[in-house]
């Protein structure tokens, strides 16, 4: 398709501002265009207006109809075929296979929260009948159900130009609770978000929807961000990306007149702890710690960024055959200038700590000055003393480096993980014995981190029921919800009790017949019975 670099403000395309976005390949170094215009203050004001506007009827859609809107989303970004994956490959950096393999993440997704709103187990209904006859004093009946929370702003990841963006899961789940959604596209992959944000717009007319059920806006400077979190009529927002921006977001949401929850999803260095008999495993742990920590150029948010164990020849043999998978390891494309110079920037910072090792890939220094976006592997080395006295070795590095942690007893590793601030996951190498051993480590690291992985790796993030991505501070804004699975919607809802109503004025799922057949809690007993 022909891009034209306008924003799409409901159904119409606008181009007040300036033609200032232009992506650049990260892979070449070269400019791609067309330009793409910042939306402007009042673009912004028009985009979040319509959402308002469209936020009633829409939140009254029938599952039915609701889902056939987010297949028909999947189905026309399926038709865009391979003309989206080489446009988001020029302007990322990434392959095509993983761009394959991210599309189909993307459209499964979509499919799975079509299943869920038919299914309508995100509703959570729970009854408690009344009784007219309880003393002291009787009790009313009471209904709870879960409705949508109203328009929110979605800002596209640069790591996930697919998956994470314009038709990824923070979308797909406000979409499917029923609320309008304006996606801020990101600056590096405009083009790609174009042509997704197309694709919804024509699943939208072709649904009948009204037209603020969906906008895309542009835009590189931060005022873009703060028009569309601060305006009156937003109510949520999802964010992916660094703690500097994430935290910009959450302070400016949290100084409004009525402030809104921001979702956002940031820093996070994934430890890995290796336990007595992992260490000794030094071949398969090494090779499995470099594939994770190097996969996708170190770009993804479960990026293992420290390993930890206990020192002794076994963990200086595993640090020596990581070192030598580090040097061999090719330069990677980043995927853009910008966090290329980020991530020279704080491997800089933590190599220049007293008593920090560094390791690097041996490629030529040519790298290091191109206009490309590559970057080298590195690997820093530290003793946990070092490691507990200095914080600037415990935030995230983003990209393709990872600090191994050398601990002098089980207590000093022990130590480490009581440490860590909050982290998405944490992952453990052992034996089930030594897990009952370290129990005490493992209930440490339980309150650190969102997910924990055991004989695994954390790059790899399941779209699933029982998935939970997210984790406490500075992980997410808030630890109790997840931006990947089925419980992502339930950032996008709040609850509402109806009490004494008459059975006809209530929700389908609140009916005293369950007309939907759905699972509920009832007088405190799960049941799909009516009656």
């Amino acid at each position: 398709m022909e891009l034209h670099g306008k924003n799409l403000i409901g159904g119409e395309l606008s181009a007040e501002g300036q033609r200032s976005i232009v992506a650049r390949n990260p892979a070449t170094g070269k400019d791609l265009f067309p330009g793409f215009f910042e939306a402007t203050s009042s673009e912004v004001d028009r985009a979040v207006r319509l959402a308002a506007d469209a936020a009633l009827p829409f939140s009254q859609c029938s599952p039915e109809k609701l889902a056939a809107f987010l297949i028909e989303i999947a189905d026309q970004i399926q038709r865009l075929g391979d003309e989206l994956l080489a446009r988001a490959s020029s302007e990322s950096g990434l392959g095509l296979d993983r761009l394959t393999g991210e599309r189909a993440r993307t459209l499964n997704q979509i499919r799975l929260f079509a299943e869920i709103v038919r299914s309508g187990s995100w509703l959570q209904p729970f009854i408690d009948r009344a009784l007219p006859d309880r003393k002291p004093l009787p009790r009313p009946d009471l209904r709870r159900t879960c409705i949508p929370i109203g328009p929110v702003v979605v800002f596209g990841a640069s790591n996930f130009p697919l998956a994470f963006s314009v038709a990824g899961g923070d979308t797909v789940s406000a979409l499917a609770a029923g609320n309008p959604v304006i996606v801020k596209g990101h600056p590096a992959h405009p083009g790609t978000s174009e042509m997704v944000a197309t694709a919804i717009r024509k699943a939208v007319e072709a649904s009948s929807l009204p037209d603020g059920v969906f906008s895309l806006v542009q835009g590189a400077s931060p005022r873009v961000s703060i028009d569309l979190v601060t305006h009156p009529d937003l109510r949520a927002v999802g964010f992916t990306g660094s703690e500097r921006a994430g935290r910009a977001l959450f302070d400016a949401a949290a100084r409004r007149a009525n402030p809104i929850p921001v979702y956002a999803e940031m820093g996070s260095v994934n430890p890995v702890f290796l336990l007595p008999s992992a260490v000794a495993d030094a071949e398969r742990i090494a090779r499995g710690v470099f594939g994770s920590f190097t996969l996708g150029v170190g770009q993804f948010c479960t990026k293992p960024g420290l390993v930890i164990g206990e020192s002794g020849a076994a963990f200086e043999g595993l640090r020596g055959r990581l070192a030598e998978l580090v040097r061999d390891a090719p330069a990677g494309t980043m995927l853009y200038g910008g966090i290329r110079d980020a991530f020279r920037q704080r491997v800089g910072e933590a190599a220049e700590v007293d008593g920090v090792t560094e390791v690097m890939a041996a490629v030529p220094a040519v790298v290091e000055t191109s206009d490309k976006a590559e970057a080298r592997a590195h690997l820093l080395s530290v003793d946990a003393g070092t490691w507990l006295e200095n914080q600037e070795l415990h935030e995230e590095i983003f990209g393709p480096a990872t600090v191994a942690v050398g601990c002098d007893s089980r207590a000093q590793m022990t130590a480490v993980a009581n440490a860590l601030e909050g982290n998405l996951t944490a992952t453990v190498h052992g034996t089930p014995e030594e897990l009952e051993e370290y129990a005490d480590m493992i209930a440490i690291l339980r309150g650190k981190v969102g997910r924990i992985i055991f004989n695994g790796y954390p790059t790899g993030v399941e779209v699933s029921y029982a998935m939970h991505h997210g984790g406490p501070y500075p992980a997410t804004t808030d630890a109790k919800y997840t931006s990947v699975g089925a419980t992502a919607i339930y950032r996008f809802v709040r609850p509402v009790c109806y009490q004494d109503f008459p059975d006809a004025s209530l929700p389908d799922e609140l009916k005293n017949a369950n007309p939907r057949g759905l699972w509920r809690v009832v007088d405190g007993r799960l049941t799909q019975e009516g009656w």
